[in-house]
């Protein structure tokens, strides 16, 4: 939907009674800061970032934070110039939407405790089970499957440069490539074409991944609209197309997958059966266009089965539950800019954790610690 600089924000909704209560985790874009809320929609806690700027994170299971962003003394991106030689890889990707170059697990306090620097990582993150971490990571397709790639389109006489794959790189606690998964190799350049809308610089832009207990993995492919399901052994076991600029598939407990369908022109998060390709559940606004997020946003399911949902543009978080009631709804209140210079409200991701979770257990989580900031922003 669209957004006013003047629109209410805060805590906007809440229905006590069906609400799943937490805390909810979020980093506004252009922000050196990620907070920490209450199911009041008041700042409990939050980190600040001097040397790199947070993309979104993640509260961990051994009570700490691992944040996504990037270095701050990186150059502008280069702009481009169609006519010129194709820029090199190293700078072509930084003009990328999601791109970082660190991930970083720091403490409640902010100390560092561990990081990842990788020039070509972008999006997104998981943490497994023994310690190890997976990222995805862009890589220059071989000459002549560029070649074979279909679909895409090219400014008047450009120069492109070679197409963009995924990766999938994960590493030990020491930073140490352990495995490499080529997605690039698991699709069709003819079946699986880049969509016409889309600049022929990427095939897939791999935007988000999650990882269950058995160690399949999805992930979604934005320039191509395929969520696709990988075993541990590497091997594509699923591929889904009946989305459009897609983002966050994560799995659910039941083994379906649910999704966020940015859509053309209309929003919806979906939950799929994999074993039937069916749509089980879904949400959508109604009217259908009070709901819609170009690109960015993500759904994740809480514990009560209801649906956190970040309208990722408008800087929206909202819960739904299985009745498609809307339960919760907070407006990001914190109006930063981009890097054209222009305010932006938007959020990439919203995670939601109980107050029994390791990062939250015996911390202080008065909102009057951060009284002035709460009333600063019409939080309290």
């Amino acid at each position: 939907m669209g957004w006013s600089i003047n629109r209410s924000t805060g805590l906007t909704w809440h229905n006590n009674n069906l609400s799943t209560k937490g805390y909810t985790l979020l980093t506004p874009h252009g922000d050196s800061h990620t907070y920490l809320i209450d199911i009041q929609g008041r700042i409990v806690h939050t980190w600040e970032f001097t040397d790199i700027r947070p993309g979104y994170g993640r509260l961990l299971g051994n009570g700490n934070l691992l944040m996504t962003g990037s270095d701050i003394k990186l150059p502008d991106p280069p702009k481009h110039e169609p006519t010129k030689p194709p820029l090199p890889f190293e700078q072509h990707i930084t003009r990328l939407g999601g791109y970082h170059t660190t991930l970083r697990e720091v403490s409640w306090e902010g100390d560092t405790i561990w990081e990842y620097v990788n020039r070509a990582q972008h999006h997104d993150f998981h943490r497994l089970a023994n310690g190890n971490t997976m990222v995805p990571e862009w890589v220059e397709l071989p000459e002549d499957l560029h070649k074979r790639v279909r679909g895409g389109f090219k400014q008047h006489r450009e120069r492109l440069p070679r197409l963009l794959g995924d990766d999938l790189v994960e590493v030990n606690a020491a930073g140490k490539e352990v495995r490499r998964i080529h997605t690039w190799q698991l699709l069709d350049p003819v079946k699986d074409p880049i969509l016409p809308d889309k600049r022929r610089w990427e095939w897939t832009h791999l935007n988000g991944l999650d990882i269950n207990d058995s160690g399949d993995i999805v992930f979604s492919c934005r320039c191509n609209d395929r969520v696709c399901v990988i075993n541990a052994n590497g091997k594509l076991t699923w591929k889904w197309d009946k989305t459009h600029g897609q983002h966050n598939p994560t799995w659910l407990k039941n083994g379906n997958i649910l999704v966020f369908d940015n859509g053309n022109d209309t929003s919806r998060v979906v939950e799929v059966d994999i074993s039937n390709d069916e749509v089980v559940w879904q949400y959508a606004g109604k009217p259908a266009h009070q709901f819609y997020s170009g690109h960015i946003s993500g759904a994740s399911a809480l514990d009560s089965g209801n649906i956190l949902v970040c309208e990722g543009t408008s800087g929206r978080l909202f819960e739904v539950n299985r009745s498609e009631e809307v339960v919760w709804e907070w407006i990001n209140p914190f109006l930063n800019n981009n890097k054209r210079g222009e305010s932006t409200v938007s959020i990439y991701r919203a995670h939601r954790y109980a107050a029994d979770h390791p990062a939250l257990v015996n911390r202080d989580l008065n909102p009057d610690r951060f009284i002035n900031l709460n009333r600063a922003h019409d939080l309290m």
